[in-house]
């Protein structure tokens, strides 16, 4: 496993972070497997070389923070893991359980503390932007968490480039902790985020660490066309959020091409979307979600892939402009 800095950082991560949102409770979402498999696949990232995991307080209800937390207990020391998660979505009924108000944020944090049995959390990103909270007074609270050392960095998730700019240099004017990760949506048949986020990330010295880098599995080439079956998983059956993201003609021709040259070169469709990703810039770590035996090992071993430029042009021509998704 090759270790690289998480953007200008002197912090080092495995090249692919474990994903946590698959491992939780089947009650919030049909397709979550149950604790036994997630404490599988965090035993196997281990054991692949993987220190990095990435969660939230909303995956499960919290179930995922607390599945996190004792796999990586039972398995290995607080010090040789990066532990992610993110706060934003609402945890309860209430006005306040939500958002990124100081009081939210310095609620949250305590509750993801105490799911994971932590007392830190290495990397502690809001989930979205909140538009309804002055930026001002979410930056100095999580300047305020940093301080205390509940979190060594921050990190941000999918948001517009020219909001996630005003954050950085907010913080800048103010001498407050900034953003080191910006946890965007992109992936081959995704890649909105390269107009505007890639290039602001590339120029702050932003690390970015991808979510869906198999567009929830349809770059596994294993979904069929808009008008047949979505797939046999119960997770592309029951996936509904995918279904907002993908599935437009232009997304099925370039599946068709990553299994053409995934077959000429001898290696799965996933290993091939992936591989593509990792050399983008300013890539560092895509998140990846697994749910059955021997998926990580395939992807770990997408590391190893080299695609020429020639490659990389086969699979990138057919893309077509999306209106922007998963924010």
């Amino acid at each position: 496993m090759e270790y690289v800095s998480l953007g200008k950082t002197g912090l080092k991560v495995s090249r692919l972070c474990l994903g946590m949102m698959t491992y939780g409770s089947p009650n919030w979402r049909e397709w979550v497997l149950p604790e036994t498999d997630g404490r599988r696949f965090v035993t196997e990232a281990l054991d692949q070389g993987i220190n990095f995991f990435d969660t939230a307080d909303m995956y499960s209800r919290g179930a995922s923070e607390e599945i996190l937390g004792r796999a990586l207990r039972d398995r290995t020391t607080r010090d040789q893991v990066v532990v992610a998660t993110k706060v934003y979505f609402p945890m309860g009924e209430g006005p306040n359980d939500g958002g990124l108000s100081r009081k939210h944020l310095f609620d949250a944090i305590d509750g993801s503390l105490r799911r994971l049995g932590m007392d830190h959390v290495d990397l502690y990103q809001i989930h979205r932007f909140d538009p309804l909270t002055p930026l001002e007074e979410t930056l100095d609270a999580l300047n305020d968490i940093v301080r205390s050392g509940k979190v060594r960095y921050l990190g941000a998730s999918s948001m517009y480039a020219w909001q996630f700019a005003r954050a950085l240099y907010t913080a800048d004017r103010h001498g407050w902790a900034r953003f080191v990760t910006m946890q965007n949506h992109y992936n081959l048949v995704y890649r909105e985020e390269e107009r505007e986020m890639l290039p602001l990330c590339r120029a702050e010295g932003v690390g970015v660490i991808p979510w869906s880098p198999l567009a929830r599995g349809f770059l596994a080439g294993t979904r069929k066309s808009e008008s047949e079956e979505w797939g046999t998983s119960t997770r592309a059956k029951s996936d509904d959020f995918a279904r907002t993201l993908y599935f437009t003609p232009s997304d099925f021709q370039i599946v068709e091409r990553v299994k053409a040259l995934a077959e000429r070169r001898g290696v799965t469709p996933a290993q091939l979307a992936l591989a593509w990703l990792v050399r983008q810039p300013t890539v560092v770590a895509p998140i990846v979600g697994v749910s059955k035996p021997g998926q990580l090992e395939q992807l770990v071993a997408s590391l190893d892939i080299a695609l020429d430029e020639d490659e990389c042009r086969f699979l990138e021509e057919e893309y077509t402009p999306h209106g922007v998704l998963g924010h």
